[in-house]
């Protein structure tokens, strides 16, 4: 049986909210006539009334993207006259053009904002918290040895777990009939986000004799 040294687990852990830093905005435009491929972005008149109005409001064109089309008739046979729905993905990488942006697809009688995916440039907050953790358990370990009279030998085992959580707020889509600019932004809609890292870390310490 293969001998298990004595040990002693350390625990310690830290949370903290980050905010996202960019954002992609998934939009729903309904054209009156199907255009498929990249040609949709210039030829559906929908989409591209969508396309001029971000590029008004200093939104750059590779930042939009055309991810889908789903079309819609009524006689099972597809024409270029079917209606269609497009499926574009707005990049906000400037999140102070987030609220612009907003009024953009409300001004755009045919646009629906489906829902926002917010993203966060979380790696090197991963690492400055996991550092201060284990500044926390160095310190709590140097405590327990000292009260029980041993000596640290090394570590035997290391276990890091981390939590995300992100808030989960109900969501509200902007209808397709909004069309006047001056009402601005619909009520209750986020525009900034954050979430809160959780890293907890277990340490077992191989230890001298009592």
């Amino acid at each position: 049986m293969e001998h298990k040294p004595d040990t002693i687990k350390v625990s310690a852990s830290h949370k903290e909210e980050i905010f996202a830093t960019h954002a992609d905005l998934h939009v729903v435009v309904k054209g009156s006539s199907l255009v498929s491929g990249n040609e949709a972005m210039r030829k559906a008149k929908e989409v591209n009334q969508l396309l001029e109005a971000l590029k008004q409001a200093g939104v750059k064109e590779e930042a939009v993207t055309l991810q889908g089309v789903n079309v819609s008739t009524s006689t099972g046979a597809v024409l270029k006259s079917s209606t269609a729905s497009y499926r574009v993905k707005i990049r906000c990488d400037d999140l102070s053009k987030f609220a612009e942006i907003l009024d953009v697809i409300a001004s755009q009688k045919n646009a629906a904002l489906a829902r926002t995916e917010w993203k966060y440039d979380e790696d090197e907050a991963r690492v400055r918290i996991l550092l201060s953790v284990m500044e926390k358990v160095k310190v709590k370990a140097a405590k327990v040895t000292q009260s029980l009279g041993v000596k640290l030998l090394g570590v035997y085992d290391f276990l890091e777990t981390v939590y995300d959580a992100e808030p989960g707020l109900p969501y509200q889509s902007m209808p397709a009939a909004r069309s006047v600019p001056e009402q601005g932004l619909m009520l209750g809609m986020d525009v900034q986000h954050t979430k809160t890292l959780h890293v907890n870390v277990d340490i077992w310490y191989r230890v001298s004799e009592f």
